[in-house]
């Protein structure tokens, strides 16, 4: 399964559509808030199903975390800060190993991350539009195929 996954694209559409020829081929989209209307934009664009919470940016009223399971992995997606991730990881780690996660997507920090700590895989995309502590503007494509997991950071 193809996932393109996106956070913190804050209403920016120029930066959001260049990211739709890389979104367009995706199985599933996956969108970790910030603004959540954007999910919206880029379901219409793509036609490809999206996962999507709201970050601290959004007042929509929809589901600021979720947990599914895709191709059996148990991904635990949120926006981030409400585990405090511009301050560390240590929070959003208790939580995913409280749920027994196997990813976990967030964003919030605008910073590209990606990492494998105790089994369990962190990912921030990073931003489409306003990247912090890097020079580039990005986006994850992961390939996930049974235990095989795959990612691909998309610069911009």
């Amino acid at each position: 399964m193809k996932i393109g996954i996106l956070s913190d694209t804050h209403m920016i559409k120029e930066c959001i559509d260049k990211t739709i020829p890389y979104l367009k081929d995706c199985d599933l989209i996956i969108h970790a808030g910030d603004n959540f209307s954007d999910s919206k934009y880029i379901h219409n664009m793509t036609k490809v199903g999206i996962m999507a919470v709201k970050g601290n940016c959004d007042f929509d009223n929809v589901e600021d975390e979720l947990i599914f399971d895709i191709e059996d992995k148990v991904i635990f997606l949120c926006h981030g800060d409400k585990y405090n991730v511009k301050y560390g990881l240590d929070e959003i780690e208790a939580k995913a190993k409280s749920i027994d996660a196997d990813i976990v997507i967030f964003g919030h920090t605008h910073t590209p991350l990606n990492f494998k700590k105790d089994n369990i895989i962190y990912l921030n995309p990073g931003s489409v539009s306003l990247p912090r502590g890097v020079d580039y503007k990005s986006f994850s494509i992961m390939n996930l195929e049974n235990d095989n997991i795959k990612i691909e950071q998309i610069r911009l």
